[in-house]
């Protein structure tokens, strides 16, 4: 435990010295984000921040030593994952071309081995994915890769929600002993704390692409290692709490654009973050209540990896109450009309 905390200080310390940097280095060559119509921040904000997560998780990770038969190639996806993410910070890719290389990325993961083959589910009990575990892996992958990049609309909200992740998977890690995942679960987590420091409102710096797909990409793969091989009980629903909010926010945009007879790449004001702040919680308390939504979810999360089978079905009742809440903060129900939603505003107010 104290190599681990030893660990986590210095990568932490370490992104806090190397995001100054990164700061100096995008607004001196000119890589930043500047407002428009949908990008209400003030002035211009650098925008290569994932370096200053990427850095410190790649130059400890090296120090480190990490032994596993899949870690070759998942380096190997994060580097195409990272360059792609540079090249549209820079040069705004096509989503297609950022999509073939995600897909690239996913196909070397599985190529090593890594694959989602078996999912143990409520009532059926394990279930062998046979030749649907490329499809399954495949969709995971890409899917939760751009999940967390399009919740990546406010400061710190991505970070925030990632560090959360990573936290729950950090204790599931060492409650199964799982070595390689407590290192980088350890790694992310801290460089994402480390980074909030400058990225949460009002923003110093954005992950950009290169950060928020790399974080997402990794937090798809990370799980794959952890909650997928080692959760004996409802594996598959365990990852997908952990990330709920990017997955059914993501989930919810691609229906709602659907019923619209919109193209699946329109982009909208109609995300989770949007709405809160369209409600009037203001930018502060609207990544805060998404922050709240996602240590529920991580604690929900742990507590059904161990639970019996009447605490998982309370659990999962639980659960579809919030997502009714998350499909009315995205216009799904009651015709855009968001009644609960209403009712907690009134209770805890907004600044």
């Amino acid at each position: 435990m104290q190599e681990l905390v030893v660990i986590f200080l210095v990568t932490a310390i370490m992104t806090l010295i190397t995001t100054p940097l990164v700061i100096r280095m995008s607004k001196k060559v000119g890589i930043v984000d500047r407002p428009n119509d949908r990008k209400k921040h003030d002035g211009e904000i650098p925008l290569l921040g994932g370096l200053a997560i990427i850095i410190p998780v790649f130059v400890v990770g090296i120090f480190l030593q990490l032994e596993d038969p899949y870690l070759g190639a998942v380096v190997l996806g994060a580097i195409l994952i990272i360059l792609s993410g540079i090249a549209d910070d820079v040069y705004s890719l096509k989503p297609l071309t950022k999509l073939l290389v995600q897909l690239t990325a996913a196909v070397i993961v599985i190529s090593s081995g890594l694959m989602i083959e078996t999912l143990t589910v409520p009532f059926l009990g394990s279930v062998d994915l046979g030749i649907l575990s490329f499809i399954v892996t495949l969709l995971w992958i890409v899917g939760v890769t751009n999940a967390l990049n399009l919740i990546d609309g406010l400061d710190g909200l991505a970070g925030g929600v990632a560090a959360i992740a990573f936290g729950s998977i950090l204790i599931m890690a060492i409650a199964d002993g799982v070595t390689v995942v407590i290192y980088l679960s350890i790694l992310f987590l801290a460089s994402l704390l480390g980074f909030l420091v400058y990225n949460f409102y009002p923003a110093k710096i954005f992950l950009g692409d290169t950060g928020s797909l790399f974080i997402g990409y990794s937090l798809a793969v990370i799980s794959m290692m952890g909650l997928f091989k080692n959760v004996t009980v409802f594996s598959f629903i365990v990852p997908i709490i952990v990330l709920m909010i990017p997955i059914f926010d993501t989930l919810f945009a691609i229906v709602r654009r659907a019923i619209n007879k919109q193209h699946i790449m329109t982009a909208d004001r109609m995300h989770i973050h949007y709405v809160l702040l369209g409600m009037g919680f203001g930018h502060r308390n609207t990544v805060l209540i998404i922050y709240a939504f996602s240590a529920a979810f991580g604690a929900l999360a742990i507590i059904f990896t161990n639970a019996t089978m009447i605490l998982s079905l309370i659990i999962m009742a639980i659960l579809v109450i919030i997502l009714h809440l998350l499909a009315e903060l995205t216009g799904l129900v009651y015709g855009g009309k968001t009644p609960l939603l209403n009712q907690l505003k009134r209770l805890i107010g907004s600044k």
